[in-house]
């Protein structure tokens, strides 16, 4: 049996546009990633800015004309990749269509609340735009392998993180019977000795609730050297994963179908959808 039926086929132009934008083991690619990554960093900046107060009066016209100037770039990307891929609908909704839309729509929201009682909202969607700044993770290579190795070691975290939450029940409860008879202290609750825990555990330690007794001091240091223990198991976890993926060589192809990312070096359609990924034309 053949693998799955082309779609439409790219046109010769957009084809070459294709590869620009979405490839980056190309000169054109590679620079195309380049310029747009700078913009991603200077459009970043210019939102940093908008939030000082005293930028946002004194340079009020210029960072407002270079936010649409980022804008307008921003939206003829997200155009060009709506082109320039088999199946529209599929990058619209996927990870990355979604973050190129929310990093643009904001501004253009900012368009129907011109009221003077709105302009809170419009400071709301205009801080929105910081959101550019996970489309850094498609022009950092390396992020495939770390959101790899994630995904390979998300059910031994989320069991991790799980049995964290019980320890911190458990020690929040001991905790609120050691140090519960003493309201001084801050442990008026289970739910108040839980926080204490789940702090203490993180090795954050805010000090806004503290043991006075011996035993509850006592107790206290326990948990606190069991922090350190606990953080570095998702570590260990992680790292083992990211090793494994390291191993995994992925080439940079993507496919004009489903955009989807990952394939092996030498495949001839993608595993995602099995579209043929190298003849397109």
């Amino acid at each position: 049996m053949g693998h799955a039926h082309k779609s439409e086929k790219l046109s010769p132009w957009r084809e070459k546009l294709h590869d620009i934008i979405f490839e980056a083991d190309t000169p054109a690619g590679k620079r195309f990633d380049v310029v747009l990554l700078l913009l991603i960093v200077l459009s970043i900046i210019v939102v940093m800015l908008d939030s000082v107060q005293e930028f946002s009066d004194s340079y009020a016209s210029e960072l407002y004309i270079l936010e649409w100037i980022f804008t307008g770039i921003f939206t003829c990307e997200y155009l060009a990749r709506i082109i320039t891929v088999r199946q529209p609908l599929k990058y619209i909704f996927s990870f990355y269509g979604l973050i190129d839309l929310f990093s643009i729509i904001p501004t253009y929201l900012t368009l129907f609340s011109l009221q003077t009682q709105s302009m809170m909202v419009i400071r709301t969607l205009r801080l929105l735009r910081i959101f550019r700044v996970l489309k850094l993770t498609r022009y950092v290579r390396e992020s495939h392998t770390l959101i790899t190795a994630l995904k390979a070691s998300r059910i031994k975290i989320t069991i991790f993180i799980g049995s964290v939450f019980s320890l911190a029940i458990i020690i929040g409860t001991m905790m609120y019977l050691i140090e519960g008879q003493n309201p001084n202290t801050g442990f008026t609750s289970i739910p108040r000795a839980i926080y204490w825990s789940i702090v203490t555990l993180t090795t954050v330690g805010y000090g806004d609730i503290a043991p006075e007794s011996t035993l509850g001091q006592f107790f206290a240091t326990i948990v606190m050297v069991l922090g350190y223990g606990i953080i570095a198991v998702p570590t260990g976890i992680i790292s083992v994963e990211l090793s494994d993926a390291n191993k995994r060589k992925v080439s940079t192809q993507v496919c004009p179908s489903c955009t989807k990312e990952g394939h092996d070096p030498d495949a001839l359609f993608c595993k995602f959808c099995g579209e043929d990924i190298e003849n397109v034309i």
